[in-house]
């Protein structure tokens, strides 16, 4: 191997093991990171012994990142004018993805729609998960066929960002708020995109905490971006 081409592998194995990394990367973009002890630590983990290479191609991808990169403020700005919608009594059924389980969905549908009840439906290449209050629970086993049945889970809670219409267009948010719930210790049960509404399904112990975590990413948006 030359030793150009080298140079350009570990370039690339740096700037691998910076996106693999989101919490380096944002550190990385706004030059809040000892470049030395990064140098190191990507040595260590990616088994590379030139520590000025390393940390050259480093400073070179945090110019690169500062100049193309600043999701944070465009994400900022989409949570200032969210809110959130909770609704409790959740649950989750997981069926078979079989055609005949879709079908007598369709009818099921129709009668919520005239009730204005609300149900999510997700497929997947091997089920179909749906997320209705928990009051619908044996009328959707019942329809789809108790033997199509994989899973239930009960005893959850629904929480729902709702934003303006520019989040279709603007990368990173639903990433931003599962980062964040994550670093709080919570386990997303299940997250749904529907056009502007992100909505998270959590257990009730962890209700108030995820709401919290949302409260506050709305809050600092709110303090933080000055339009």
């Amino acid at each position: 191997m030359s030793k150009n081409v080298s140079k350009e592998s570990l370039a690339e194995r740096t700037r691998f093991y910076i996106d693999a990394h989101p919490s380096i990367k944002d550190c990385v973009s706004k030059g809040l990171i000892n470049y030395s002890s990064l140098a190191r630590l990507i040595m260590k983990e990616m088994d590379i012994d030139n520590e000025e290479a390393v940390m050259i191609a480093c400073r070179r991808y945090a110019g690169k990142l500062g100049v193309t990169t600043d999701h944070e403020t465009s994400i900022l700005r989409i949570l200032k004018y969210s809110r959130l919608e909770m609704r409790t009594k959740t649950c989750i059924v997981t069926a078979k993805n079989d055609w005949t389980v879709l079908h007598k969905m369709d009818s099921l549908f129709k009668d919520l729609w005239n009730e204005s009840s609300i149900m999510q439906c997700v497929q997947s290449a091997s089920a179909v998960t749906i997320i209705a209050d928990r009051t619908l629970k044996e009328r959707i086993m019942d329809t789809v066929g108790r033997f199509n049945i994989i899973k239930i889970r009960e005893n959850l809670v629904e929480i729902a960002v709702k934003s303006p219409e520019r989040i279709v267009d603007t990368s990173g948010v639903i990433a931003y708020l599962i980062t964040n719930l994550s670093d709080a210790g919570i386990n997303i049960e299940e997250t749904v995109s529907c056009h502007t509404d992100t909505i998270f399904i959590v257990g009730e112990a962890d209700m108030i905490n995820a709401y919290s975590v949302l409260t506050k990413c709305i809050q600092s948006a709110e303090t933080t971006v000055k339009d």
